[in-house]
């Protein structure tokens, strides 16, 4: 008796222990796993923008002699753009960037007399300064403009070019200006990077309409070309020059980062040395802009040793850049 009551009694416990169990299981179902193609049409991703142009500014430094100051380092200079500084990213203290430059001689009537001086210290500067890695153009310019010889590192391809100079009448100067920085613009473009600079060889005179100063300026500060002039006066005194010019060649220098040299009787030769002088010994500062004002079309860039007095160094470089401008891409 005692075993059949024993019996029941843990049938009837396992009973009530499979309805609990189930009843558990009946209040507490198992959510259903989510669509695999649930919509995410309200997932907004935020998005990031950054400006990651890299502005190059080769620079010059010279002392109140105008002997080249040479061995400053990342920390002596001090770059701002709009007036808000900048955190220098690059630094060469030589540059050793490839360098495309266009030759662009003046073959008017004025500077006839000068044309075979001018020549054959065309041909020493090619010669010493073009290196493996460098491109160079030739252009004469009087009435018009000629592209004699496109970029190449062929000195013997310049050398003839340079034979090949002929004269006109008129002086196309700013339109010489023009399509040399169109062509080195291009040259960047066309995957060529590095140094662009425009040598002008020239009495400075304008006689042709066609393009103006200002239109001159803003094609070289666009396609970020550095502009050098060898200013080749006829006469040292002021009747017969064209003084309005030669200040035109001046300010283009101060705008572009570049420089002008005087050229004597029998100086081209130094000239052109000069000038091969100048562009080996370029430091190169490189910055991605930061805090850009909203709107500004132009650029101004400021360079400077803070550790020296104002006057103690002559800094240049370019005054700036275009916001629209995007020469090597």
């Amino acid at each position: 008796m005692k075993n059949r009551i024993l019996v029941s009694s843990a049938a009837i416990l396992a009973s009530l222990s499979l309805c609990l169990t189930a009843s558990a299981q009946t209040a507490s179902p198992t959510p259903p796993p989510p669509a695999e193609d649930a919509p995410l049409a309200d997932v907004k991703v935020p998005t990031l923008k950054m400006n990651v142009k890299l502005v190059n500014v080769f620079t010059n430094v010279t002392d109140a002699t105008g002997a080249i100051v040479g061995g400053l380092s990342k920390e002596d200079f001090a770059i701002t753009e709009d007036g808000r500084p900048q955190r220098i990213a690059v630094f060469e203290r030589q540059s050793e960037l490839p360098l495309n430059l266009v030759l662009a001689i003046d073959t008017s009537g004025s500077v006839r007399k000068d044309l075979p001086l001018e020549q054959e210290a065309a041909r020493k500067f090619v010669h010493a300064l073009l290196r493996g890695q460098d491109q160079i153009s030739l252009l004469e310019f009087s009435t018009e403009v000629r592209q004699l010889v496109p970029f190449t590192n062929q000195v013997s391809k310049i050398d003839r070019g340079i034979s090949s100079l002929r004269g006109g009448p008129a002086t196309a100067l700013y339109d010489a200006i023009f399509l040399g920085s169109q062509n080195l613009a291009a040259q960047g473009r066309g995957g060529k990077p590095g140094r662009k600079v425009l040598l002008l060889v020239t009495d400075g005179g304008d006689t042709a309409d066609t393009v103006t100063y200002a239109e001159a300026l803003e094609q070289a500060l666009r396609g970020e070309v550095m502009v050098y002039s060898i200013i080749d006066v006829p006469i040292s005194a002021s009747a017969g020059r064209d003084t309005g010019g030669e200040h035109a060649l001046i300010t283009l220098a101060e705008q572009t980062g570049g420089k002008y040299f005087y050229a004597t009787a029998g100086g081209l030769d130094k000239a052109f040395a000069q000038v091969s002088e100048d562009l080996r010994t370029q430091y190169l500062l490189g910055y991605y802009p930061a805090n850009q004002p909203p709107g500004a079309t132009f650029h101004r860039i400021h360079v400077s040793v803070p550790r020296a007095a104002a006057e103690s160094f002559d800094i240049r470089y370019r005054t700036g850049y275009y916001a629209d401008a995007n020469p090597d891409n």
